[in-house]
């Protein structure tokens, strides 16, 4: 049915061509395309040889001409972006000049500013629009499925919504004293950024992770809650009429805070060039090379995941709760594609949002985040796929 171009080569990269290659009907053919072809090579070697042909080339998807000059030879229906934040903008570009649809799974971020808003690509609507071409954004799972799982409660249970709470829990345990699930890079920056929440049209900042709570989260207990600000408030701020209130909250154990104080305290977090030795580096990207590779905890890590969205509203003049969840077990996700859950929950609804646009049921011109278009065909999707969500309509909520 398709051919698909995915960039990327890391753990959410692996989980995306381990989906489609179980979908050959719609990913009839892919290429993996990285910096480090080894990688690329690597994934074709182990999935190859199945009905989903596989292609690998080096990329620089910093380098918009090298993007452009790969579409342009494969000549896919849909780019899949599990490349970093910093590169939305190149890879935007080169499908805007390919007249190539684009998938993403996180907003664009500037490197020298730890800075999350999607001003950068919602710029980019009406030249999509005029090249007759789908941008969806923010297609993972926080920011992603959380927006569909919004989506999904506005159409079928609320005549309003009124709050939002996000809550992404990780009861997972890798062994190390210290390691972040995703990119190290972009994990603590997005973590020693200032907390922020939407509340009766405005945005209360907070210092960070100074916002916590306890809540007993099914399948994996009370967990401590820290107020994060996360991308996704501020698509659902405008496109969930009449919200009131959006917050958004990601477990940390103990272990984890003491050992990114210390860090932090000494310097390691900063995103500021430092001199050493005559060469200019940037501590975080120094860090990030001696921690453990996001993609090698596969196998290490053992528990659970718990990601959903606690909503208030109102039914029928009634006042209404809801609760819709997904729980995804690392060991489980590692036996079926060889990643632990934090890249599984990234990289499937990259593959949902990719296949939809093939199949042409979220297919309009422009640029869009994951909860302008119906929910239905992906909440079906998620539970076919591997993400099967689950409901509670008499939630504990958040005060």
């Amino acid at each position: 049915m398709g051919k698909a171009l995915i960039i990327g080569a890391g753990g959410v990269a692996s989980v995306v061509v381990h989906k489609c290659c179980q979908n050959p009907d719609v990913f009839e053919e892919i290429c993996i395309a990285s910096r480090t072809v080894e990688k690329c090579d690597a994934l074709k070697e182990k999935l190859g040889g199945g009905r989903t042909r596989i292609q690998t080339a080096q990329l620089d998807a910093d380098n918009t001409d090298m993007v452009i000059d790969l579409i342009r030879s494969f000549q896919p229906d849909v780019v899949i972006n599990v490349a970093l934040p910093y590169q939305d903008l190149t890879i935007m570009d080169a499908c805007l000049e390919t007249g190539v649809h684009y998938v993403d799974t996180a907003n664009y971020e500037p490197p020298d500013t730890p800075k999350f808003e999607y001003s950068w690509q919602w710029a980019y609507k009406e030249r999509f629009e005029k090249a007759g071409i789908t941008a969806l954004l923010g297609s993972g799972f926080d920011p992603g499925v959380t927006g569909v799982f919004t989506a999904y409660a506005q159409k079928h249970y609320f005549d309003e919504i009124h709050t939002i709470d996000i809550v992404d829990a990780n009861a997972g345990d890798h062994g190390y004293p210290f390691a972040t699930n995703f990119n190290p890079e972009i994990n603590i920056r997005e973590i020693t950024a200032k907390g922020r929440y939407f509340e009766n049209g405005e945005w209360i900042e907070t210092e960070p992770l100074s916002e916590k709570k306890v809540y007993d989260l099914p399948e994996i207990g009370p967990k401590n809650i820290y107020l994060l600000y996360h991308e996704e408030l501020e698509s659902l701020a405008v496109n969930i009429k009449g919200v009131k209130k959006i917050r958004f909250w990601m477990t940390f154990s103990d272990n984890y805070l003491n050992h990114l104080n210390v860090l932090q305290n000494v310097g390691m977090t900063s995103i500021e060039p430092i001199e050493y030795e005559g060469q200019q580096i940037i501590p975080l990207q120094f860090l990030k090379a001696i921690l453990p590779d996001p993609a090698s905890l596969g196998p290490r890590t053992k528990g659970k995941t718990n990601i959903g969205c606690i909503i208030q509203g109102v039914k029928d003049g009634k006042p209404k709760t809801y609760y819709v969840y997904n729980v995804c077990d690392h060991e489980e996700c590692y036996a079926e594609v060889g990643s632990q859950a934090i890249s599984y929950t990234t990289g499937v609804p990259a593959m949902i949002g990719a296949m939809l646009i093939i199949k042409g049921i979220w297919k309009k011109p422009g640029v869009y985040n994951v909860e302008e278009f119906d929910p239905d065909p992906f909440m079906e999707a998620l539970n076919k796929h591997g993400l099967p969500w689950q409901e509670n309509f008499t939630p504990t909520l958040l005060d």
